[in-house]
């Protein structure tokens, strides 16, 4: 057999002990402090043993945070050494979402259960699916004894569920020089169901806070007040106008134009025979690369503002998260390329570059013109009760993964 079989064939047989360590990081509940948790770190710590045995090199790029015991979040690179060659990044979060509803789970979402092929518990999908894979890529190339180009590393980092600053943020701003524009990095954060989706650039992320303020009055005299939910219901109402000024379209995206969608409102007077001098919405907006955020912006203030003028009351729009989007890995870049092959050589099938409408953290990795695919065979349970995922895809991605770590993706 060729190197490149004699790889996936090890990856295989590696299943048992992927079960295992699914079970080790399951166990290790990594809530943010923002979802009521103490971080990363007992995660970090149950994983160090496993690699450490694996001999990796080591080194921490922790972020401080006083929000929790430790008073740290973790953030870890671990990687073999190799040639002078591109290194090889896989990037995985240690940070899990809450379980949500007790209820709704068919046992203890912190207790990995295996039925029918499948595993369930708490991360599993996001993002132990990738961790794991990640880690028996590497783990097979050990025990095989081929050694990688140049690094072939894990990056593990705290906070993507809420929103990275003491996660890759920080890792970038701390030790940005580790990675080169010719490294091929992998984050396997997304994807589809079938696995023919490799993710090259995403819709920028501007979230907004609209505040209506009229004058309050009795039910009975609204000819006396300025109803704020009056006009603000008229701005949602408003907002396919503002929509229809940005009329682009880019096919690499499943939903090729830009949204821009009203989806909260703030409670307002806690009675019914009130007419509300006060009404706060918001405002989800997707936007495809290329728009610059200030025209949205102004668009809204402009078409707000005129109702408002229109009612007699006053506007304030501030800014909840601004993510302009920065550029896309070009369709032909190493790192799309080696997924295409590794990905036709596993899963015999032709992957494609393309766009998503969330925002991922390959954002932070191309604002550092660094390219970076994002790539897995994912489902849709992710943040659900009862997440799970398939051992045989965890399998697979593995296979994928070690191709493009060991740079075999081309080999028979």
């Amino acid at each position: 057999m060729s190197k490149a079989q004699n790889l996936l064939k090890k990856v295989a047989e590696l299943a048992p002990e992927m079960v295992e360590l699914m079970r080790v990081v399951t166990a290790a509940p990594a809530l943010g402090p923002v979802n009521g948790g103490q971080g990363e770190l007992a995660k970090l710590e149950a994983l160090l043993p496993h690699l450490e045995a694996l001999g990796l090199s080591l080194e921490r790029v922790d972020s401080p945070d006083p929000r929790v015991e430790s008073g740290l979040r973790p953030n870890l690179l671990a990687w073999l050494p190799g040639g002078d060659g591109p290194a090889t990044w896989v990037l995985s979060h240690l940070d899990v979402v809450p379980p949500g509803d007790l209820a709704a789970w068919g046992g203890d979402p912190w207790s990995l259960r295996v039925r029918d092929g499948r595993l369930y518990g708490r991360g599993v999908e996001d993002n132990h699916h990738g961790l794991v894979s990640s880690y028996f890529a590497l783990k097979a190339m050990k025990e095989l004894g081929l050694a990688p180009a140049g690094r072939a590393g894990m990056v593990l980092v705290a906070d993507e569920e809420t929103g990275s600053g003491h996660g890759l943020e920080h890792v970038l701003q701390a030790r940005g020089e580790v990675f080169s524009p010719r490294d091929l990095i992998l984050v396997p954060d997304g994807g589809n169901e079938t696995g023919s989706l490799i993710e090259v650039t995403e819709k920028s992320i501007y979230w907004l806070r609209v505040e209506v303020s009229g004058r309050q009055v009795h039910g009975a005299s609204p000819h006396q007040g300025v109803n704020a939910l009056m006009a603000a219901a008229r701005m949602m109402a408003a907002t396919p106008e503002v929509a229809a000024g940005f009329p682009q379209t880019d096919e690499r995206f499943g939903l090729p134009h830009s949204t821009m969608e009203p989806t909260r409102i703030e409670e307002g007077v806690a009675n019914i025979n009130t007419i509300p001098g006060r009404a706060v919405f918001y405002l989800d907006c997707r936007l495809l690369p290329g728009i610059p955020l200030d025209d949205v912006s102004s668009a809204f203030r402009a078409r707000f503002g005129e109702i408002a003028r229109e009612m007699g009351a006053t506007l304030e729009i501030g800014e909840v998260q601004r993510l302009q989007s920065p550029p896309a890995t070009a369709n032909d870049a190493p790192v799309v390329k080696a997924l295409q092959a590794a990905i036709r050589r596993v899963h015999g099938i032709e992957a494609r570059p393309g766009g998503i409408g969330g925002g991922t953290v390959a954002a932070f990795f191309r604002q550092r013109g660094l390219p970076v695919a994002v790539w897995s065979k994912t489902n849709p349970s992710l943040h659900q009760p009862e997440e799970w995922v398939e051992l045989e895809t965890v399998v697979r991605d593995a296979q994928v993964m070690a191709l493009i770590y060991a740079g075999l993706w081309d080999q028979e």
